[in-house]
């Protein structure tokens, strides 16, 4: 048999205080002393009476949540963004909503509609993002970050990685390893990120002189089976390319299976790398060479310069943080074992 559910007012009544004071204790905010709120907290415990969250979040204005939208909840990449982030609300006594698949910009705004009015602020990352979009369908002043998107204006926190240096970098590198024919598996098309790791990609080519080829960009959308895909084309040109740079390590994983399917020598005869440096790239065979980003601490960050604008009740001075990146240079690119 179900156990009715015990109300605001018996837990007043058996502590002898009013419904008000027994608000106050649970949603702490109002002057209470240390006697009244202790022994409001021991009947309550006593006779199992736990807030009616609805309620309480309508009295205080606040949900104590906070939301997390993105484009896919798969992959290492995006459990990796999820862990920093859930760690930091949870530090920040707020629990997290993750809500993801948001491909198109119809799911987009319908994911933005069922987060409004249900969290105090909104991580967001998508490729589908603009500023219209943002101002239909959330709250005016509600607090937002933006993660890897672009939004013109500075209405909304942001972050972002440096994506075009590190691919810029990463690039330089083969060259020194002495490549000329450098192909590069693109991400997917109109993502921000793409687009900064095919320019930096681009630029590298250009400090060093190596006349651009249509040929060698082959088109991918970071999934694993866009790098196999991508790498059966890339093996096909004449004259071949020597080195591989995978705009993600998701694509670079689904180009090695393609490259050692055939029996390919990795880095010997072809070079590989890849961006983001998820955790499972050092234990590939070979180790994959690729573009560090902390995605765990995006996670982390987004969420701390979130909590920020909602205790400043977004009235503070907007952040845009650019995230660096370094190389975790292994196996695969032709660098010493290492297990960095």
């Amino acid at each position: 048999m179900l156990r009715k559910r015990v109300t605001i007012k018996e837990v007043a009544k058996k502590a002898g205080v009013s419904t008000a004071t027994v608000s106050r204790v649970f949603n702490n905010i109002g002057p209470v002393d240390a006697g009244t709120r202790r022994r409001v907290q021991q009947i309550a415990k006593r006779l199992h009476y736990t807030p009616n969250a609805v309620g309480r979040s309508l009295s205080i204005k606040r949900t104590d949540a906070i939301g997390l939208l993105l484009p896919d909840i798969f992959g290492e990449f995006f459990s990796e963004v999820i862990r920093g982030a859930d760690q930091t609300a949870q530090q920040n006594r707020y629990h997290l909503l993750v809500s993801g698949s948001h491909t198109h910009r119809d799911e987009v705004e319908a994911a933005l509609r069922v987060m409004s009015g249900r969290v105090d602020g909104l991580v967001i990352m998508s490729p589908h993002l603009d500023a219209q979009t943002l101002k239909t369908n959330l709250p005016l002043n509600l607090p937002v970050v933006l993660l890897n998107c672009f939004v013109d204006g500075v209405s909304f926190d942001s972050l972002n990685i440096d994506n075009f240096g590190g691919a810029c970098a990463m690039a330089q590198h083969l060259v020194q390893h002495g490549h000329q024919r450098i192909a590069v598996i693109k991400g997917t098309e109109k993502n921000l990120d793409a687009e900064e790791r095919l320019r930096g990609y681009r630029q590298a080519l250009r400090e060093n002189r190596i006349a651009p080829c249509a040929a060698w960009e082959i088109a991918g959308n970071f999934s694993e089976t866009s790098g196999y895909e991508a790498a059966k084309t890339i093996l096909a040109l004449r004259p071949r390319p020597t080195a591989i740079f995978a705009s993600n390590d998701s694509m670079a994983i689904g180009a090695l299976s393609a490259l050692r399917e055939i029996g390919v020598d990795i880095p010997r005869e072809i070079a590989l790398v890849g961006f983001d440096d998820i955790p499972v790239a050092r234990f590939l065979s070979p180790a994959l060479s690729s573009v560090r980003v902390s995605i765990n601490g995006l996670g982390t960050i987004a969420i701390k310069q979130l909590v920020h604008a909602i205790r400043e009740k977004n009235n503070h001075t907007k952040q845009h943080v650019i995230i660096p990146t370094s190389l975790a240079l292994r196996e695969s690119c032709g660098c010493p074992k290492t297990l960095q």
